[in-house]
């Protein structure tokens, strides 16, 4: 943002009232203004849309608006529905494995491409726009590289390796033949207990507002009149406009309750940049602002954002984002285009949407006029992007992927991002010690991954899915190798050969939305397994250095104490050798790489402190936004306070039954003619087999004190089971859920365990939205898992809990009555 433009905002906004006002109209007067280059508009590619635009049916101009997941949806359905645009979700792939090789994406997208193009032969020819969620780096596909997620690269500060990570990731985009990604992310997050809080290169403006256009540029290049996106060059989406960094408490999709004031100078700041170098698309947030869902907000939509600043790109929306509005459902909303939103993400919707849209058009619900400024832009970036001109000239080219050239970036990325937060001379380690490398992060690439990795939340991940891959573990290893030093991979600390150092690698484990958001900062509440590795060790006289895998700063000072360095790495990816290229030295023990990260955000100093930031009264951090220690400019950290350590963990409303006990807060219980045991299954006592003698009702359940999983069920998650049927079923059997004293929702699992192998263990994932639809009330679940029947029936379960989406979920019948 030109400084001037700044200023301007700034001065504007500074005769408004401080205090956040219970309004959601924004006033463009208090925005700055920015524009869309004139290459997009440009006269000869807009004579080209009308001309196209003369010869399209109302059905094809619906279809236009509409984004469908390839899970929902087959390559034949797009010979009927003339779609715009698909999208592969983060549980999505082909044929829905979302573990698919490069190649097999390869094949899918271009059998949906080819499918659109069969019907263009009888039909005015429109290609198809696909997208998918590459958020740092082509993250879904295995052997890409995956670089450090935002929060590190906001660390590092560093713009111009910004715009080289967005180049290689446009690249591997375009490998695989997509050619648009939901990036970058310009959120600010304001409170860190939001799940998605990694996502944000930092707390402050300042930095998204440097990377905003970096990104955009390395994404798609600069945009030149008449002429389309250079190859290897793909669509961006700036997201999520606007707030969702600054919703009340961190909640993902909640409410921002902030003036507008507040809106523009901390969480609007990056859009301005990103429109003016170019972004082709911005993604509407699933947030609210001051109690008005944004994607009907059509202050902000219209005025704000293709008034004001100019935007002449498409508005798409969140995944099923408008169904969560007051008055509307996933298969219909008109609000949101008569909003100014151009794009549904309707991933699992999209036919019913349709049809509403189709019927709402003709109608006069929606008008013709806003659904023609609708298709015309999305027909400019799909001209911009090169679709009717240029084939997918990358497509197929998969040694694109995890190619040595985007590795070194990456690997650079991850030095620059690492954050040196004490150091009592434990580092750099010399290159011929004997090093003992610990903690279960530390040979574990999906871990320093994190969420968005190849699935939604990052789970599940093995090394093998990363062959282009290296972990920490591996990266010192090799380091120590060249040194003449040795390493030793113990996860659990434990050594025959007293080592000169240790290494403990630790911290959360992968989440993205949803699952991720937290209520306390404090690390490991409860179940202090990390700690007492680090205090073991000390308390052998080991130097112990922490490196600290994190999507946000959390309160460690107790694992701060128990260490003589500490290195927050963020979640830094597949180049693990980056983290070792600065911690290992010289075999004199002189630094080769020194640390140069900074903290993008203010690192806490209570397990539960009110947001702070630099800019606010009674800012005290326990280490403040921009500090970072190196060998160059060292620094001594005293012994941190402990005081408000949890004595148990926080309540948790997704995992009830896993390691052979309940969920904290959770209990299990039978009922009736049930019994449950405890059994061995693959580990000691890890499993329940409960068991109905036939000769009565009776039930088994998980409950609790009742829980809050709408956000849950709008996310698509699943309730998980995995079983061993031991003895099928002689009577109907019930999956039941709890809501109350007086409301329980029942589906029918006959079927499914009656045709189950025996003895052979086996997932089950229903989706939460079933026992919605069956009357549930998912805002006061008390018994989110329960089996009854009054037959016979054996049934062992190892593990019950909430989990993504996947292919394989299914929605149970109700019972008949």
């Amino acid at each position: 943002m030109n400084s001037h433009r700044l200023f301007y905002a700034c001065a504007v906004l500074a005769v408004a009232p401080h205090a956040a006002r219970a309004q959601a109209a924004a006033q463009a007067a208090h925005w700055p203004v920015a524009a869309s280059p004139a290459a997009l508009t440009d006269a000869a590619t807009e004579a080209f849309i009308t001309r196209l635009m003369s010869r399209m049916s109302l059905q094809e101009k619906v279809g236009q608006t509409i984004q469908g997941d390839i899970n929902s949806i087959v390559p034949e359905d797009l010979l009927h529905y003339p779609l715009g645009a698909l999208l592969a979700g983060g549980d999505s792939g082909p044929q829905g494995d979302d573990r698919a090789s490069a190649a097999r994406w390869v094949q899918t997208i271009a059998a949906f491409r080819h499918a659109a193009a069969l019907r263009a032969a009888d039909h005015t020819p429109i290609p198809l726009l696909f997208g998918i969620d590459a958020v740092h780096g082509n993250n879904h596909i295995p052997g890409a590289t995956v670089f450090p997620h935002n929060i590190g690269l906001g660390a590092a500060r560093d713009p111009a390796l910004i715009e080289r990570i967005g180049i290689a990731t446009a690249q591997e985009i375009a490998a695989v033949g997509a050619d648009w990604t939901f990036g970058p992310t310009l959120a600010v997050p304001r409170d860190v207990r939001w799940g998605r809080s990694y996502e944000g290169f930092g707390e402050d403006p300042e930095i998204v507002r440097s990377y905003a256009a970096p990104m955009t540029r390395g994404l798609q290049g600069s945009l030149v009149a008449g002429e389309p996106l250079s190859p290897g060059r793909v669509v961006g989406a700036a997201k999520h406009f606007v707030g969702d960094g600054g919703t009340q408490s961190g909640r993902d999709q909640g409410d921002a309750r902030i003036g507008e004031t507040e809106l523009v100078r901390v969480h609007a700041q990056g859009y301005t940049e990103a429109i003016d170098a170019g972004v082709l698309s911005v993604m509407v947030s699933f947030s609210s602002w001051n109690g008005t869902r944004d994607i009907v907000n059509r202050s902000l939509l219209t005025d704000i954002l293709k008034g004001r600043l100019g935007f002449a790109g498409f508005a798409v929306g969140d995944w099923n984002a408008h169904g969560e509005v007051p008055g509307c459902a996933n298969t219909s909303c008109p609000q949101a285009m008569n909003a100014g939103l151009d794009m549904y993400m309707a991933p699992d919707s999209w036919k019913g949407l349709y049809e509403s849209l189709l019927a709402q058009v003709k109608s006069g619900q929606i008008s013709a006029a806003r659904l023609d400024d609708a298709v015309r832009r999305i027909l400019r970036v799909k001209v911009k992007a090169g679709l009717f001109g240029q084939d997918h000239q990358l497509a197929g080219h998969l040694e694109l992927l995890g190619s040595p050239s985007h590795r070194a970036v990456a690997r650079t990325a991850v030095r620059e991002s690492l954050v040196l937060l004490k150091n009592d001379g434990a580092l750099p380690i010399r290159g011929g010690a004997e090093v003992l490398v610990a903690g279960d992060g530390a040979d574990n690439i999906g871990k320093q991954c994190g969420g968005w990795t190849i699935s939604w939340q990052g789970t599940g991940n093995r090394n093998s899915d990363f062959p282009q891959g290296q972990s920490i573990y591996a990266g010192i290893e090799a380091a120590l190798a060249r040194g003449g030093g040795h390493a030793v991979l113990a996860p659990d600390g434990k050594f025959a050969r007293r080592p000169d150092v240790a290494v403990v690698v630790f911290g959360e484990e992968p989440y993205a939305e949803f699952q991720g958001d937290i209520g306390t900062l404090e690390y490991q509440p409860g179940d202090k397994r990390d700690l007492a590795l680090l205090r073991r060790l000390q308390a052998q006289h080991i130097p112990v250095v922490a490196v600290f895998l994190s999507g946000r700063p959390l309160w460690v000072n107790p694992e701060i104490n128990a260490s003589n360095a500490f290195v927050a790495a963020w979640l830094p990816g597949t180049e693990g050798g980056g983290v070792a290229d600065v911690l290992i030295g010289t075999g004199a023990g002189k630094p080769i790489v020194d640390f140069t990260g900074k903290l993008s955000f203010s690192w806490p100093r209570a397990p539960m402190p009110p947001p702070l930031h630099r800019e606010e009264a009674g800012y005290d951090p326990q280490f403040p936004y921009g500090y970072g220690l190196s060998y160059a400019h060292p620094g001594t950290v005293a012994t941190l306070s402990e005081a408000g350590q949890a004595h148990s963990a926080p309540p948790n409303v997704e995992r009830y039954f896993e390691n052979g006990r309940t969920g904290h807060s959770w209990t299990l219980a039978a009922q009736g003619a049930a019994t449950l045991t405890t059994i061995d299954a693959g580990a000691q006592e890890n499993a329940r087999l409960a068991r109905w003698r036939g000769n009565a009702p009776g039930t088994i359940a998980i409950s609790g004190e009742p829980v809050d999983l709408q956000r849950q069920t709008t996310g698509d998650m699943t309730l998980g089971l995995q079983y061993q049927v031991q003895a099928p079923p002689s009577a109907p059997v019930h999956l039941t859920l709890q809501c109350g004293k007086d409301c329980s929702a029942a589906l029918d699992a006959t079927p499914t365990f009656a045709a189950a192998p025996a003895d052979q263990w086996r997932s089950l994932n229903v989706r939460l939205s079933c026992f919605a639809t069956a009357g549930a009330r998912m805002e006061h679940v008390s018994a989110p898992f329960g089996l009854a029947t009054s037959g016979s029936f054996a049934i062992a379960f190892r593990r019950v809990a909430l989990e993504p989406h996947t292919a394989s979920a299914v929605c149970l019948p109700r019972p008949k009555a």
